[in-house]
């Protein structure tokens, strides 16, 4: 086999030999360049983990006694925090509920995939309650929005929203408002707890259902808010979907039960759970949604730039 003839050797000319000789001075320039340009670039901000992390004592805020609910099921305890702010006639109402043992014995009805699942009477399809109410209300007029709004302290959130001029929490609640109108309304985020109704003025509370999904934010001033699942809320969203329309559970077999439901006022300190929520208008928490709408974890390529109100909801943790 004939030899293939070798490539002739480079011929290296006086500019290539320069620019060679020049190479690492260049290269020392553009690291000082470099460097230069890191220095006035703003720091790193810092990471969701890293902001919760680094939360002062004071950052957190207790739940309280009276507007926090236990309700116990054969898996475990789901914990939600009632929100009088937004809904005051039906937070008082599922109190004395639950005060006279209502939900006692009582079941999940619905449970309704990417959606809610709803508990109270099984007789009632639209939960709102057959089984005798001694000292509640059998009804309520609708508390959707609130209509004094600017008597509420509202910790806005940047950016747009599609459903509401705009959005943030109060007292810890995903919220909505309208500046111009002043009204501001509950929003439907993933552990919003809501009021079950046929009409308008059927909703009591003795219903009750928990977002289990995409948040329905169409929903929002359409039902009344009461609050959201501080904990617990795996309990719920892990039952098997009902078979009937919207969800529901076509026998009592399917139905998960209810073995009781107390406000934390009145459980034995032993028993009371120690929970704390992150408090929303302050530093820590402008540096939480900061680091919620521009993710710097490793993991991200692409980070967003951006968090709607369901996407910043207040972290829970128990208390150390």
């Amino acid at each position: 086999m004939p030899r293939l003839p070798l490539p002739p050797a480079p011929t290296i000319r006086p500019a290539a030999r320069l620019s060679a000789a020049l190479l690492p001075a260049a290269l020392l320039s553009a690291l000082l360049l470099s460097a230069a340009a890191a220095a006035e670039a703003p720091a790193r901000g810092p990471t969701v983990s890293e902001v919760i992390a680094a939360a002062a004592p004071d950052d957190w805020r207790g739940i309280d006694p009276d507007s926090t609910l236990v309700m116990e099921l054969a898996s475990g305890p789901v914990i939600l925090e009632l929100a009088p702010a937004l809904a005051p006639q039906h937070v008082a109402n599922i109190r004395a509920l639950v005060r006279e043992g209502y939900f006692d014995g009582l079941t999940v009805v619905r449970v309704q995939d990417n959606y809610v699942a709803q508990w109270g009477d099984p007789e009632e399809e639209d939960g709102s309650g057959s089984r005798p109410i001694r000292t509640a209300k059998a009804a309520l007029p609708p508390e959707f929005v609130v209509r004094d709004g600017a008597a509420l302290r509202f910790d806005a959130i940047p950016g747009p929203d599609a459903y509401a001029p705009e959005t943030g929490f109060v007292g810890g609640f995903p919220a909505a408002r309208n500046p111009r109108t002043g009204e501001v309304w509950g929003a439907h985020c993933y552990g919003t707890v809501g009021v079950s109704r046929g009409d308008p003025d059927s909703g009591s509370g003795a219903g009750l259902y928990a977002v289990i999904g995409h948040a329905p934010r169409h929903l929002d001033r359409n039902i009344t808010v009461v609050g959201r699942v501080l904990e617990g809320i795996e309990r719920l969203s892990s039952l098997p979907r009902g078979t009937g329309r919207l969800g529901f559970y076509e026998t009592a077999a399917e139905r998960a039960p209810i073995l009781r439901v107390r406000l934390v006022a009145d459980m034995p300190a032993a028993e009371q759970p120690a929970l704390q929520v992150l408090k929303t208008g302050t530093p820590t928490w402008d540096a939480y949604v900061d680091a919620r709408r521009n993710r710097r974890d490793p993991w991200f390529v692409e980070p967003a730039g951006a968090a709607d109100v369901c996407n910043t909801l207040p972290p829970v943790r128990r208390a150390p």
